[in-house]
This record gives structure tokens, sequence and C-alpha cells, in this order.
């Protein structure tokens, strides 16, 4: 306990550590966050898109809180649905066997651009015969635009945007820019005020049951805004905290206690054992690993485990064993590895409590310093076109966001956010790492 006390007051004297652990720790924050909120199936379900998860969100939308800054106010997405607003929806007896079913769905419109769509939602229950079904558009001006009639089925979904007759009555404009032009201006801009959308059903059964749902879908969207399938980005960017953090410690530890241990045995054994370990070595070396994962994630699986575990062979087998060799080879020779083998030490004590141990110092900083190599490399093989195709990743929303061309047409938010959390986490490990260093090397104390 001491010892852990005396280590953090020696991190304590340097603020790159400080600046470190509290990145850090608001990555784990994060990636705690994300699991207890999001389980990891449903993340997969979201990320996925399949059904229809995500109608109700925007297309290509930036994230809401652009509005907090000065002279932008664009509109966000506004949800009108009568199984959450029951106040909305009344029902009355016009004649026998004949229900009037109204819904009103008032809002004030009061941003500078228009919304991007304009969708209508309906869900009949109940009902043998097909209610018929109106809507019409207030304006505040006092203007009132028929939206169509037509028999509803169990399910329907109107694009109002995609109405023709709807657009010629709006003189050519698209809905959700003709239902809020100001018709007195002479180019299209928002006319502020009150809407209101007014839609009637004729039922007739008494038990019929009619929802409406009403969504005028808008150019900002939640904390990380939207891609072109509606996902909300959020998904990917929680979630791909925990994948990115849980690949970065297992990467790194593999590649450095591995590579440290085998080091050890090599150098210990020497003969063939030392020569084989330093062969392989050399071999790998000379591996083109990028390219070596491009074909295996193209002939045999894309599966983010089976990648990651090759790099992690990769990595063990690398220059770093050559160091440690060095290393290995002064320890050996030292007067306490002697005395250890006069009263018969196992050859496997000596080099787990001997040897090992000595090298801890260089070991921990190596480590840290690890860690963001391979959360980079998550991002990397997806930009490749390498990612896992379900998993919801950094990697996965910068793959997806350079295939749709984000930064050309200005989805600027799309790349930002996944590329700063990158930074920002290999920003943590790697002050973390300096101040170790210097802990633990003592020469590196007066630099």
């Amino acid at each position: 306990m001491n010892r852990v006390v005396k280590g953090f007051k020696d991190l304590a004297q340097y603020p790159s550590a400080i600046a470190g652990l509290v990145l850090i720790s608001l990555f784990v924050a994060l990636a705690v966050y994300a699991m207890v909120t999001m389980p990891l199936g449903q993340a997969i379900e979201l990320w996925r898109g399949s059904g229809d998860v995500w109608q109700y969100t925007p297309r290509n939308a930036a994230p809401a809180w652009l509005n907090v800054f000065p002279g932008i106010n664009k509109p966000v997405t506004m949800d009108f649905n009568t199984a959450n607003m029951p106040e909305a929806k009344t029902v009355e007896e016009i004649a026998p066997g004949m229900w009037e079913v109204r819904v009103s769905f008032p809002f004030d419109f009061t941003y500078d651009e228009f919304p991007t769509e304009i969708n209508v939602f309906t869900t009949v229950r109940n009902s043998t015969a097909r209610p018929f079904f109106s809507m019409r558009w207030l304006t505040p001006d006092g203007r009132e635009i028929p939206l169509g009639d037509v028999d509803l089925r169990a399910s329907e979904s109107f694009r109002l945007g995609q109405d023709a007759r709807l657009t010629r009555r709006l003189g050519g404009r698209p809905a959700h820019v003709g239902l809020f032009a100001d018709p007195n201006a002479s180019e299209a801009v928002p006319l502020k005020g009150r809407y209101e959308l007014v839609a009637e059903a004729l039922v007739f059964e008494p038990d019929t049951e009619l929802d409406v749902r009403l969504v005028v879908y808008g150019q900002l969207h939640g904390l990380a805004g939207t891609d072109h399938r509606r996902r909300d980005l959020t998904v990917a960017l929680l979630w791909g905290t925990p994948i990115a953090l849980a690949m970065g410690l297992m990467g790194a530890i593999g590649a450095t206690v591995t590579t440290m241990a085998i080091a050890a045995v090599g150098t210990w054994y020497g003969g063939w054992v030392d020569n084989l370990i330093q062969r392989i070595t050399e071999i790998n070396m000379m591996l083109p690993g990028y390219p070596l994962l491009i074909m295996i994630g193209t002939l045999v699986d894309r599966s983010l485990l089976l990648l990651t575990a090759i790099w992690v062979a990769l990595s063990i087998f690398s220059a770093s064993i050559k160091s440690y060799r060095a290393m290995f080879l002064q320890v050996k020779e030292a007067p306490y590895i002697e005395a250890a083998k006069s009263y018969s030490a196992s050859n496997m004590r000596i080099i787990v409590q001997y040897m090992m141990p000595r090298i801890i110092p260089v070991l921990v900083p190596t480590f840290v310093g690890l860690v963001p190599s391979f959360v980079f490399f998550e991002a990397t093989i997806s930009v490749l076109g390498l990612g896992d195709p379900l998993l919801p990743t950094w990697g996965k929303v910068l793959s997806e966001a350079q295939d749709m061309g984000a930064l050309h047409n200005g989805y600027y938010y799309w790349v930002l956010a996944p590329s700063l959390l990158l930074v920002f986490s290999g920003a943590g490990f790697a002050l973390l790492g300096f101040a170790l260093d210097r802990i633990f090397n003592p020469r590196l104390r007066s630099l």
C-alpha cells in the first residue's frame, strides 16, 4: 500500500502525468457509461440499422449543440406522437357506426433555415374497414394547405417531400421548403411562427385505434450528429471507447509481457533456443505487416478479434526482443544470478523471480506507450477497408465518412469527433508514459 501511495506522489510531481491520468479516467468513465447504459447486443443492432430503427432521425445531421454558437440557428428534429401525447387526439361519434378521430400537432418554428424532411406515420389497430384519413397544414399567416387524403392500411408512411402533387401545389418546392416558406419573400426564407398539422380520420368500428406521428427532420440532431444511414453517431462513439481501451490494453499486454518472457527464456538458455528466437524475430521484422493483414482480411475473415490477434503475434517478435535480450545479457552475469544457481534454483525460478523483475522499470513505460498504438490499429485497418462490419468503433465511423466523402460534402463533424477521441486517448497514455519513463529511469529526471 505504501508503494502505491509513493507511486502516486511521484506521479503528482509531473503535470503531464496528471493530465494523462485525467484523460484516461475520462475515457474509462465513458467506457463504463457505454456498457451500463447500452448493452453490446443493442449497440450492434442499432449500428446495423436493421428494420425501421432509424427512420425517425434525420440524414446527415450535424450535432445539436452547434446552435449554442452565435449566428447559428438551425432547426432540430421535432417529433410528435399521439402514443406519447394522448391530449393531441380526440374521438367523437358523428353518426351511428361512424367516429371521427381528430389529431392536432401545433408547434412553434423559430429557426433561420428549413428542415430537411417532413414525414407522417400512421398506425391502425383493431380495424377491418380502412379508415378514411385526411391531413391539413396550417401556417402562421392563416393559410391552410391540404396534404392529401387516403384510405389507411394498418401501417402507412407519408413522405411529403416525395409527393409530386403536393410539390406542384407548393410551386415546385419540396414539402420541407414549401410548407415553411414565406410566400411574400422574394427568395426562399422560413416564415417563423406557429404551425399546425391537423389530421382527421373516419373510423367505422368502436375499438379502432389510430396513432399518428409527425416528424419534422432538422439539420441538427443529438450529441454527435447522424450519418448517411440516419444512425446516431453517438452509438459508435460511445461503444468505440470500451472497444478501443480493451484492444489497447490486451494488445499492449501481449506485446510487452510475452515479448519480455520470450527474450528472457532465449537469453537464459542460449544456444539453439536463442538462435531460433532471433531468427524468427529477424524474419518477422522483414514481413510487411499491413499487407499481410489485408490478405488475411480479404481471403479469410475480417473479424476484429482475429486481426488483432495476428497483429499482436507480429508485435511479439519485434525489435523489442533484441532490446530486452541486451538487457538480460547483463542481468544474466549479475552476482545474485550466480548465487541463485549455487543453491540449485530452477531455470524457471531464475527467469521469473530474478531476471524479469530487473527490467520492469523499462517494461512499464513501454507498456503504457504501446496502448495507443493498438487503439490506432483498429482505426487503421478500418480505413483500409478491413474493419469489422458488426462492431461500432471509431475506426468504422472514419471509414464510412471517407467512403461517403464527408469532408467533401461539408460533414466535418463526422470526421472530427472520432479523430479527436483517437487523439485524446493517445495523448492520455503518451503523457502518462513520459512521466513513468522519468520515474522508472532516474537518468531522465534531470531532463
